[in-house]
């Protein structure tokens, strides 16, 4: 799960389904890229974290590090 991704969101007050209407996709589509349960591209990464006004290193890279290990 990404922890930093859902308690950005939550600590912005926002719900997973606000969050799937301004990426334009649906909650179930957003509630998975949330729970690890689909891949997150580059774009939506940008996109997410422009969103949450934070930089997409902050929510997504040590997730990804912890991947390549």
């Amino acid at each position: 799960m990404n922890l930093k991704l859902k308690e950005a969101r939550i600590k912005k007050g926002y719900t997973a389904k606000y969050m799937a209407e301004q990426l334009n996709i649906s909650k179930p589509f957003y509630s998975q890229l949330e729970n690890d349960r689909r891949t997150l591209s580059y774009i939506m990464a940008i996109k997410i974290a422009d969103i949450l006004k934070t930089k997409p290193d902050k929510l997504f890279y040590d997730d990804f590090k912890e991947r390549m290990k």
